[in-house]
């Protein structure tokens, strides 16, 4: 181990980017300045929206007359479009519009690239507006990424959706399945932070996931144990916190995720101790 700290005070001691920002001066916007901001950006994620009502006028009007005899191929001529995009940006634009009506006063945010749109156009224009709203709440209130709309749709699509079993500070296993991102993460213990109406965030010592009932098992963990776990959880996370972590202290951390009792033993606890004084402020 004291390999580790040497390897540890070897490291770079340069500051990271994140913290060159944070020394950077920064210099306030005036009034005029936040509101052309505040238009300009408005004006960035809506941009597949206008494109996507400009296409429906030029092609319903059929403004393209004059040069070309199909949509498609002005499409492809003029915006380097291929067959299907102009279609989906026009799809999308409707889609945005259903949104608008239905979810702005409820869900301020509003879908910012087409990839979000997308997966909606399966559902109906009644369950779309769900869809969005459940998305961006497992989003933590920010915009979803398409693959977070792809499973809520998923789930709405199933006419049977299982209703959701777990409650919060419950501890359980993750269960990879078909989930890519939880690709190194099967057999881990996991911690239920937040229960949707479809699925679960939880947190890991490193990382927080939106999951659905499949991709998780209770360890049926008494109260007490799962506040055990909790305490166990927060010491690992606070060690990941530190900068420039070895190898060594990654496979140790690694190894207790995926502990399976809700207590360490004492050689475990000897370990996570070590690992505490090394890395401590």
């Amino acid at each position: 181990m004291t390999a580790l700290k040497q390897r540890s005070r070897t490291a770079s001691k340069s500051p990271t980017t994140k913290q060159q920002l944070i020394l950077m001066p920064i210099d306030p916007l005036t009034i005029e300045e936040e509101s052309d901001r505040m238009t300009l950006e408005k004006k960035v994620e809506r941009a597949f929206y206008e494109a996507g009502k400009a296409l429906k006028d030029l092609r319903d009007r059929r403004l393209y007359r004059s040069t070309h005899v199909t949509f498609e191929e002005y499409c492809r001529d003029r915006f380097d479009f291929t067959r299907r995009r102009p279609y989906q940006l026009i799809e999308a634009s409707q889609i945005y519009d259903n949104l608008l009506d239905k979810c702005e006063d409820v869900v301020p945010v509003m879908p910012t690239r087409e990839g979000q749109v997308r997966p909606l156009s399966q559902l109906n224009t009644e369950q779309q507006p769900v869809a969005w709203e459940t998305a961006v709440e497992e989003a933590g209130g920010k915009v979803p990424s398409g693959r977070i709309v792809k499973e809520v749709v998923k789930r709405i699509k199933d006419n049977n959706p299982k209703p959701i079993p777990f409650k919060v500070g419950e501890i359980c296993q993750i269960m990879t399945k078909d989930n890519p991102e939880l690709r190194g993460k099967g057999g881990c213990w996991c911690i239920i932070r937040h229960v949707y109406k479809l699925s679960c965030q939880v947190s890991t010592w490193d990382n927080k996931y939106i999951l659905r009932s499949e991709n998780l098992k209770s360890l049926g963990y008494s109260p007490e144990e799962s506040q055990a776990m909790e305490r166990i959880s927060d010491r690992m996370s606070l060690i990941h916190q530190k900068e420039n972590l070895d190898d060594a202290a990654l496979w140790i951390l690694n190894g207790l995720a995926k502990l399976n009792t809700p207590h360490l033993t004492d050689l475990e606890e000897k370990l996570l101790v070590l690992l505490e004084q090394e890395y401590k402020p």
